[in-house]
């Protein structure tokens, strides 16, 4: 018999000592979790496991399938629910996608000898899962593991290009109501609708002052955009010529990393990435 976490926690400090109401229920859920992780399995058996009271445990139970970790099937008893299998999909996502993008953001990196990221949309924002510093001596303030804005970000816009325009407009208006935009929405959605027909997009010292940057999206076996990199640097290193040569290298190096998770740029002409005409900053 598997002696849950919460069991442990009461033997070990005495029941409440130690850790709140609100602590031993979250341990137990976790543990009413594991317990279905075996395989299907009913009320009875999941409270004697558990070591818990029919109650308490139909309560746990309960919760969990509201929030859809689990499943209830009639006259059988709790499955695991579709929300696990999302959150593992973002899991094997945002672990595996930095180890395969890496080599390609370090050849792009020492090639432009300017600043790389790698992000992912996450909670309305664009969180940044790498970041390999350039060698020109500019510091720019971005971090592994932080959430920037979508609206201002070359990364952020990339991650947004296969969006709708109604959606753009959803999502600048929630951004306006946190902080003002540089440029104006009509503006904003223009340029947005050039980089969804190139492929890639700018950040025109829209984030950061002085800061400029192209961007891309990452596209998996299915052609969707799940994530996108950036390359960044001083605007004295980035002027309007040399922003309009750089979209072919940072394309085709998104283009390689999305190869590496699957994607085909054959496999739909609707969903691939594409570059019918130039963008201008």
């Amino acid at each position: 018999m598997r002696i849950s976490a919460s069991t442990q926690l009461e033997a070990g400090e005495g029941q409440g000592a130690g850790k709140s109401s609100s602590s031993q229920t979250l341990l137990r859920g976790l543990d009413v979790i594991e317990a279905v992780s075996d395989g299907v399995i009913g009320l009875a058996e999941l409270a004697t496991r558990l070591g818990l009271t029919r109650s308490t445990t139909h309560r746990l139970a309960a919760a969990l399938v509201e929030r859809q970790y689990l499943n209830f099937l009639p006259r059988e008893g709790y499955v695991l629910g579709p929300k696990l299998l999302e959150l593992g999909f973002k899991a094997q996502q945002q672990k595996d996608l930095p180890r395969v993008a890496r080599p390609y953001l370090e050849a792009l990196a020492a090639v432009t000898e300017d600043t790389l990221h790698l992000g992912v949309l996450d909670k309305g924002r664009a969180l940044y899962l790498d970041k390999i510093p350039g060698r020109r001596r500019i510091e720019i303030s971005s971090r592994v593991g932080e959430r920037q804005p979508l609206r201002s970000t070359g990364l952020g816009k990339a991650l947004l290009l296969d969006e709708t325009e109604v959606r753009w407009a959803e999502m600048f208006d929630t951004e306006e109501a946190i902080s003002r935009s540089a440029v104006d929405r009509e503006t904003w959605l223009n340029r947005m609708r050039d980089y969804a027909e190139a492929g890639h997009a700018f950040d025109l010292e829209e984030n950061e002052d002085r800061i400029r940057c192209v961007a891309a999206p990452i596209r998996d076996v299915a052609g969707r955009i799940v994530g996108a990199i950036s390359l960044s640097s001083a605007a004295q290193y980035m002027d309007d010529r040399r922003m309009a040569s750089l979209p072919h290298q940072v394309r085709e190096t998104a283009y390689a990393i999305s190869r590496e998770l699957g994607w085909r740029e054959d496999a739909s002409t609707d969903s691939a990435p594409h570059s019918k005409r130039s963008t201008r900053p």
